[in-house]
């Protein structure tokens, strides 16, 4: 499966290529970044911080800046962020960012825990993937949905908006040339089809804010205890000190957040003046 997974990456990659190949001068993928110095503003070392949203980025890395312990080791805390899929793979198959918020089979299908020896230190809940309806409560049969508009995610690493739900059609034979299938760019952007009734049902996950545009009882699940994201950090030393510091900062942000969700992090080590001992974060 992972090997299978990292084959439909590079191939969705290269279409992406092809694209812009007529492009003469290429921009670097990540354009948006913040950064902020430490105390110790003379010690060139950085450390590079990638997140899937701007907010997200701009907290951590502010709080990082401030922290005695990353101060002892770096100058200067640099945060990027992105929106796509795409954007996170860079980092990982590069192995560019100290510290990443990633999915797990993406880490696995590039052997980044291997490779670059990644860790997770920080994780959030697993969850269930839905087909989501706004007007009736969808069927997991081969009929309902050679009949229905049907939104995916563009991202063949997305597990709730692409994996799963192109599981269910090769399972009940439905051949994807025969279905009506419109690609959105994020899981926002499937909402808003389906709120615009340019689709019938989407692909996705369910989320506490969901009920003001839909109801919980047009959702059908189509898996569940799927793995969360997690946050991970290059451990190329036994640097437990700077582990345990930044996994203080994590749990500090999470409590901060408004989501239900992202506020219920689980740390994975268990921080002591000994060292640190891992505890958690196994695949399910």
């Amino acid at each position: 499966m992972t090997v299978l997974l990292l084959f439909i990456l590079v191939l969705w990659l290269c279409s992406k290529a092809l694209v812009a190949q007529n492009t003469l001068a290429l921009k670097p993928l990540i354009e948006t970044s913040s950064q902020c110095q430490t105390t110790a503003a003379q010690n060139a070392d950085q450390l590079i911080v990638y997140a899937t949203s701007k907010k997200v980025a701009k907290s951590l890395i502010n709080s990082l800046c401030t922290d005695a312990v990353v101060a002892k080791q770096y100058g200067k805390v640099i945060g990027f962020w992105g929106y796509r899929t795409a954007d996170s793979i860079e980092f990982i198959g590069k192995g560019i960012a100290d510290l990443i918020l990633a999915k797990n089979n993406i880490m696995s299908a590039f052997k980044a825990e291997s490779t670059y020896n990644y860790q997770p230190v920080v994780g959030f809940p697993s969850y269930t993937a839905f087909f989501i309806s706004a007007k009736e409560k969808p069927r997991v049969d081969k009929q309902y949905f050679l009949g229905k508009r049907i939104g995916l995610l563009d991202y063949p690493t997305s597990r709730s908006g692409h994996i799963l739900p192109k599981q269910v059609f090769k399972e009940l034979d439905i051949n994807l040339e025969n279905l009506k299938i419109t690609y959105a760019s994020s899981h926002s952007e499937l909402r808003e089809l389906l709120a615009n009734g340019q689709v019938d049902l989407i692909a996705s996950f369910w989320k506490e804010d969901d009920q003001q545009q839909f109801s919980k009882n047009y959702i059908t699940p189509i898996s569940n205890n799927i793995a969360g994201t997690r946050w991970y950090l290059k451990m190329q030393h036994e640097n437990t000190d700077l582990l345990c510091a930044i996994q203080a900062r994590l749990m500090a942000l999470s409590k901060s957040q408004t989501s239900l969700y992202f506020n219920h992090a689980e740390a994975y080590w268990r921080c002591s003046n000994s060292g640190a001992v891992f505890t958690g974060g196994q695949d399910e």
